[in-house]
């Protein structure tokens, strides 16, 4: 088969493979929770089985201490949680007025004093600022909750999810021994290769950062109901789980615990540098202790990279294609990198075709 062909059918599988998680994308939530899921735990699957363990007892052992502890979790956590998500939402607009009103006496006044700005252009800034900030924060959960509220319920999560990751899980090894039967004979050793660096890619970042998330939701968590902040359970794991996007975690529970802070301790700016003490102990945390050990550079994406793919995934299908956009970003970065290798070793970067033909035109 010609390069063109390859190209073309690659095209096409990739083009089916964008309409149909456009398609489905309102239906795909718990299939692909239950995938990651399965996709997580196979490792420790794998090693009950050296263990002597048959693969269905592993999975159903697996399985079983997995939805014990998520269980445990919503019935332990989930009530906290729900009665601060509650009250946090019911009293959001009444923090902001009382943020806008804090600043605007304490800091806005000076400022205008100091012939800095006009007080009425402060305040209107001021207001668009919020304004912008809250439609912001709407769209990202609009987004979220279009991407996946046809099954997003507790029946498709806590149902269809585990019996997906029991199925998956079970038949995994045969799943993959299967689809390596598939491959092409000519170019099997090279997409087994191209197979186990985005293996290494993906498992190295999905592992390691559910890790860092959750023990950063833990520290932010536990830091901030010990200082007393109101919402502290709320903003400290909502930070935490939202770490997997590159700064945007930390930034956005910084500046929401700031201004919680604010409104709760003002005029005690110790318990207010306390609040802001445990987010940049967080980040030290994050940056020298838990990214080097559990993450370390596994995908091969900048920051940056890893920030769009969520965004653009996240806006073109939904909560889904959140939680597809780094696998997949990561095994399009290792496309890229073997794409990057042959083309440096190709006539078309060297130009030893170039050469060759001319110094056999010179010869002749």
């Amino acid at each position: 088969m010609s390069l063109r062909r390859h190209v073309q059918f690659w095209l096409l599988a990739t083009a089916l493979l964008v309409l149909f998680l456009t398609v489905f994308s309102d239906v795909l939530l718990p299939f692909v929770a239950g995938m990651a899921v399965a996709y997580l735990l196979d490792p420790v699957a794998d090693r009950f089985e050296a263990w002597g363990m048959s693969r269905i007892w592993a999975t159903l052992t697996i399985l079983f201490v997995f939805i014990l502890m998520v269980l445990l979790f919503l019935l332990v956590v989930g009530p906290v949680l729900g009665s601060q998500v509650s009250g946090f939402l019911e009293k959001a607009p009444g923090l902001v007025d009382q943020l806008q009103q804090l600043l605007r006496t304490n800091f806005g006044e000076r400022l205008a004093r100091l012939g800095l700005f006009r007080m009425e252009d402060l305040q209107s800034s001021f207001g668009n600022l919020l304004g912008q900030g809250a439609s912001w924060v709407t769209g990202i959960l609009k987004s979220v909750w279009n991407g996946g509220q046809a099954l997003l319920s507790v029946v498709s999560l806590l149902v269809v999810t585990p019996v997906v990751a029991f199925y998956l899980l079970l038949d995994w090894d045969h799943m993959v021994a299967h689809i390596d039967s598939w491959l092409p004979r000519d170019h099997q050793e090279t997409i087994r290769q191209l197979a186990r660096e985005m293996d290494a890619a993906v498992s190295g970042f999905v592992r390691g950062q559910v890790s860092v998330c959750l023990l950063l939701g833990a520290f932010y968590a536990i830091g901030l109901m010990l200082a007393g902040l109101n919402f502290g359970l709320l903003i400290g794991m909502g930070a935490g789980l939202v770490s997997f996007i590159p700064f945007v975690g930390a930034s956005l529970g910084f500046l929401v615990s700031l201004g919680v802070a604010l409104v709760q301790f003002w005029p005690d700016w110790s318990m207010i540098l306390v609040v802001a003490a445990i987010f940049g102990a967080g980040q030290f945390l994050e940056g020298n202790v838990l990214q080097p050990k559990l993450v370390g550079e596994s995908t091969g994406l900048h920051p940056v990279t890893l920030m769009f793919a969520l965004f653009a995934f996240g806006y073109l299908f939904g909560f889904v294609g959140m939680l597809i956009a780094v696998p997949v970003a990561a095994m399009l970065g290792v496309l890229a990198r073997f794409a990057l290798r042959q083309y440096l070793a190709s006539p078309l970067y060297t130009g030893t075709g170039r050469t060759a033909a001319a110094q056999e035109e010179t010869g002749a």
